[in-house]
């Protein structure tokens, strides 16, 4: 009994022990802040003309600059009216830049340093945008393409992703230029015309810059946002996009010997096959881990989230398995942390009562850092097994990018920036989406993924969605921001 005795006692011991560890480091945690930001002097607030702003942003709007997946009702005329509207809303900024058209429409403007030694920094926003769903247009509270200016906001496809960023750098580049401002550092600004469609513009760019010598300081594009709900610590926070996810879509065929369906094969034929693959792949998802640009977002903020996440993230070497659960609840925070498997696309026979000769499935993948192509072909080989399905890809897949850096000075000054601008505090992410920018790796030493407009957490279903449209204090920030940070990075 003395021995049980004992044994119970540093039983209890180790766990008062470790119960008190856990406690300390989580009262003493401090999460990882960006160190050096109170170094970087943030350039003052300009004077905008919002009127003006908003017109041209109106004006951006109206021009249906669309891009279809398949090419099909792009009209290129349409990309020669927005070239226009920019030469004519901005005459001194035009002037102050020279100008170059690449494939695609797309533009790489460039603002002489006076300093030729200084790595430029590169600002992108594309021209193109999404249809319109056939049939939805009269769920919207003002026309797609009216560009109406109303209910203290600016209406319409684009209005947020992503002209909304391309007139908020040439409103705060003609700002800067009529006031006289000669930058130090070389800008460029390069706008996309077939973003939306990864196409070949942005590649086009990163191949005009990589001809010419370039090696930015760092490139700013779309990506993230300020949410003034973030799930997380529930107040207002600022992310910018340190990395973005791959993308590749999987195509899955089953070969069948089709004929007439009322004398369907054994095994019930090709659709079949094809529905044991699918669910096979999906259901051996990746697993998540708490590592990467999505982590680093916890890490940052854990300070101010409830006790329990606080609680887990100071003590991952214990409750790690904990956090990633926590986190992965919600669909989006789980593609914080892992590649995911999403089919999307089934095409088997032409008429109903034909057995298909191929069943064909897509499945998309967006493949988190530290996963790749190969690895996500090997996962999908291993689950199929001996199914008799082919696995092959829809097209070259974009691997993840490189995760920039959260120390580097050009990091310093965009997230100071961001801060000054949107008075909230600052965090790295993961962009689960896709921009321009990934192609511009080659070209730069760090590249991020920021727009200064702020959104409630349901607010983002717009953009692609219905109802688009950019407030006018959102259209005032976004000027503001790239002023002040041409103004701090370049100044």
């Amino acid at each position: 009994m003395r021995t049980f005795g004992r044994l119970l006692l540093l039983a209890l011991a180790a766990i008062v022990a470790l119960v008190a560890v856990v406690l300390v480091r989580t009262f003493t945690f401090n999460g990882t802040p960006a160190a050096g930001l109170g170094a970087i002097k943030v350039a003052a607030p300009v004077s905008v003309d919002l009127d003006a702003a908003a017109r041209h942003l109106s004006q951006a709007v109206q021009i249906p600059t669309v891009r279809h997946q398949d090419g099909a009702g792009d009209e290129d005329a349409q990309w020669t009216r927005l070239h226009d509207l920019l030469a004519g809303a901005y005459p001194v900024a035009t002037a102050a830049m020279t100008r170059v058209e690449l494939t695609s429409r797309t533009l790489v403007f460039t603002w002489p340093g006076a300093d030729p030694s200084l790595a430029p920094i590169v600002l992108m926003a594309h021209q193109d945008v999404v249809p319109v769903t056939e049939g939805t247009e009269r769920n919207w509270t003002h026309p797609p393409f009216s560009g109406a200016i109303a209910d203290g906001a600016v209406w319409g496809r684009g209005s947020v992703d992503d002209k909304g960023s391309l007139i908020g750098i040439f409103e705060a580049i003609e700002t800067l230029a009529k006031g006289g401002f000669k930058p130090k550092r070389t800008v460029i600004v390069v706008s996309g015309g077939d973003e939306e469609v990864v196409g070949q513009g942005g590649r086009a760019a990163a191949a005009y810059l990589q001809a010419k010598g370039i090696k930015a300081e760092f490139v700013v594009d779309e990506g993230l946002l300020v949410v003034s709900d973030n799930p997380l610590s529930g107040g207002r926070l600022a992310m910018i996009g340190t990395a973005e996810k791959g993308y590749a879509t999987l195509r899955v065929t089953a070969k069948a010997a089709g004929g007439h369906s009322s004398a369907p094969p054994a095994g019930g034929g090709g659709v079949v096959t094809l529905s044991k693959a699918v669910v096979a792949i999906a259901g051996s998802p990746f697993p998540m881990t708490f590592r990467g640009p999505g982590a680093d977002l916890i890490r940052t903020i854990a300070p101010k989230a409830a006790f329990p996440i606080r609680m887990a993230v100071a003590n991952q070497w214990l409750l790690g398995g904990v956090l990633v659960g926590q986190a992965g609840r919600s669909a989006g925070g789980a593609a914080l942390l892992h590649t995911t498997i999403a089919p999307t696309m089934l095409k088997g026979s032409p008429k109903e009562n034909v057995l298909p000769q191929d069943a064909t499935a897509w499945i998309n993948y967006r493949i988190a850092p530290g996963d790749t192509a190969a690895t996500v072909m090997a996962r999908a080989k291993a689950a199929v097994g001996k199914l008799p399905v082919t696995l092959a890809w829809n097209a070259p897949p974009n691997e993840p990018t490189p995760v920039s850096s959260t120390s580097s000075w050009g990091w310093k000054v965009l997230a100071a920036t961001a801060g000054a601008v949107s008075d909230a505090p600052v965090a790295p992410s993961l962009v689960t989406a896709g921009t321009d920018s990934r192609f511009l790796t080659p070209v730069a030493k760090d590249v991020y993924r920021f727009q200064p407009v702020e959104f409630g957490m349901k607010d983002v279903e717009m953009i692609h969605g219905t109802n688009e449209h950019m407030t006018l204090q959102n259209l005032e920030k976004m000027v503001q921001f790239y002023a002040r940070l041409i103004g701090t990075a370049a100044g």
